[in-house]
């Protein structure tokens, strides 16, 4: 389950794969999506991640930033980022304590969901979409999520 629409996005700092440390409350101001993925240099993660990669240019015309986070380590994160020309940062929640915030963790094997989340400038969730198996939906329904706000 998605956290609910409209309430505020729970803040959390964590080490980000360009080496600086990602504080939400410092993002205020413009849309930015949270997503949520299993692990780099999967199958579906890195289709995923691709995916937004792909679409940087459309995103950037929306004025929204992305942030993938999973429970990879920093390292783990710069070497997915660079393989794949990743043009946005990957954040390491290796304690998974973020993604348990956000209701993105799996209970019994302990990694994370699926999951994306559009927050606006206030950082209040718009929109969340929960789909482990459907990968390429998670950027074309953040994509219509923006254009209908």
């Amino acid at each position: 389950m998605a956290l609910k629409l409209g309430s505020k996005a729970p803040r959390f700092s964590l080490p980000s794969s360009n080496g600086s440390v990602f504080k939400l409350e410092d993002q205020k101001g413009s849309p930015l999506v949270l997503y949520f993925y299993p692990k780099n240099f999967t199958p579906g993660c890195t289709k995923e991640a691709c995916s937004f990669r792909d679409h940087h240019d459309e995103l950037q015309e929306l004025d929204v930033k992305v942030v993938g986070i999973s429970r990879d380590s920093v390292s783990s994160h710069k070497k997915f980022k660079e393989k794949h020309n990743l043009n946005f940062e990957l954040l390491s929640d290796q304690s998974g304590d973020v993604c348990k915030l956000y209701d993105a963790l799996i209970p019994v094997l302990n990694i994370p969901k699926r999951i994306t989340y559009l927050l606006d400038s206030d950082l209040k969730i718009q929109y969340a979409f929960d789909s482990l198996f459907g990968y390429k939906a998670h950027i074309e329904n953040a994509i219509k999520a923006l254009k209908t706000k």
